[in-house]
């Protein structure tokens, strides 16, 4: 197995430090992934952080709909382990409330809390907790007056929004601040965080508000985060999704490690499949990663493992992969670097690349 430098390719924008909870974003701090809990009981969003701890996410954000949620922040800490980030829309009291009661991070909508007295009253309590405001400028919440001016909700409102906002809690005394400036539209967001960036030094939080489920949704938040991390934009990612939140962060991750931006120890290619093939690529994939992650296998150095569907793909086109497989009718064959090493059947063909993996 060829030792592989894991290389950070990206010039990535220095911002500011900010500490949430036991983590730190900005500055060079690794660009870290997030999720929202999608659960509305306090048992059942408990279950749901600690599913995300087990699968690495490493910020929680939950909704606090009422003074039930924010006094069972405290609850919720007690039983986890990652930051916890109170989301709050319209009453003010909800997020000190939520402050009072332990929360890692405010995440407010200046937009909608309720005017500068009332954002005057979270910032007040923030500083005096030391912790960290989100302020979370969308663009279905921006004021009237910018509606007015621009027409519609473009990258040239939501950034003189976020100036604003950002310039009155500075003048309050502030500056534990995180910012995102989310469109449900990826182009607009990718310009607003484009022009945002090069005015402020605060951390930015990235993210396609709204983004939708499935396919579209991937590929929106895909194209929007990614983009903008390329450019060296973010330091910290939510794929927002019409889906579970285990499913956001795993993308999260994805499209981080496709940028070289986290490293990753185990990168499973395959062909897309045609005519020839003649095995489940799809199918085998999953079985493999399903069992990387049972014996929690983790590699001294980077591999890469090819998936295969017939000989034209594999082992030739794969011959850089340090493992792989390639299927037949009823067997395959396993390959290293290009050579054969064991011809199988195809019932068989995982659980022999796991044992010739675990070798090295």
């Amino acid at each position: 197995m060829k030792n592989q430098a894991y290389k950070v390719l990206i010039n990535r924008r220095i911002t500011k430090e900010v500490k949430i909870g036991n983590t730190l974003i900005g500055d060079k701090n690794p660009i870290l992934v997030q999720s929202m809990t999608k659960s509305n009981s306090i048992s059942a969003i408990i279950k749901e952080i600690n599913i995300l701890e087990s699968i690495k996410c490493e910020i929680i954000r939950i909704a606090v709909p009422d003074f039930k949620t924010a006094r069972a922040i405290k609850k919720i800490k007690k039983e986890t382990s990652i930051p916890v980030v109170a989301d709050i829309h319209f009453n003010y009291r909800l997020a000190i409330e939520s402050i009072e009661n332990g929360a890692d991070k405010i995440r407010i909508n200046p937009g909608n809390i309720g005017g500068k007295e009332k954002v005057k009253a979270v910032v007040n309590c923030a500083n005096e907790h030391k912790i960290p405001i989100r302020v979370g400028i969308n663009s279905g919440s921006l004021e009237k007056h910018l509606l007015t001016k621009y027409g519609s909700p473009v990258a040239d409102a939501l950034v003189e929004s976020a100036e604003i906002w950002v310039k009155t809690i500075e003048d309050m005394g502030f500056d534990k601040i995180v910012l995102s400036i989310k469109s449900s539209d990826t182009l607009e967001t990718i310009m607003a965080y484009r022009k945002i960036s090069s005015r402020i030094d605060y951390p930015l939080h990235l993210g396609i508000t709204a983004a939708s489920g499935g396919d579209i949704g991937i590929v929106r938040s895909s194209v929007g985060i990614g983009t903008l991390l390329a450019e060296g934009i973010g330091d910290t990612i939510r794929v927002s999704l019409t889906g579970t939140s285990v499913e956001e962060v795993k993308i999260g991750y994805e499209i981080l490690k496709t940028l070289s931006l986290r490293e990753n120890n185990i990168q499973i290619v395959a062909c897309p499949t045609c005519g020839r093939c003649q095995i489940d690529v799809l199918k085998l994939i999953k079985r493999i990663e399903k069992e990387l992650n049972k014996i929690s296998y983790k590699p001294k150095s980077a591999i890469k493992i090819a998936v295969m569907g017939c000989v034209v793909n594999g082992p030739g086109e794969a011959k850089d992969a340090d493992f792989g497989i390639t299927g037949g009718k009823g067997e395959g064959i396993i390959f290293k670097k290009g050579k054969i090493v064991k011809k199988v059947l195809e019932k068989n063909i995982v659980s022999v690349l796991m044992e010739e993996i675990c070798k090295e």
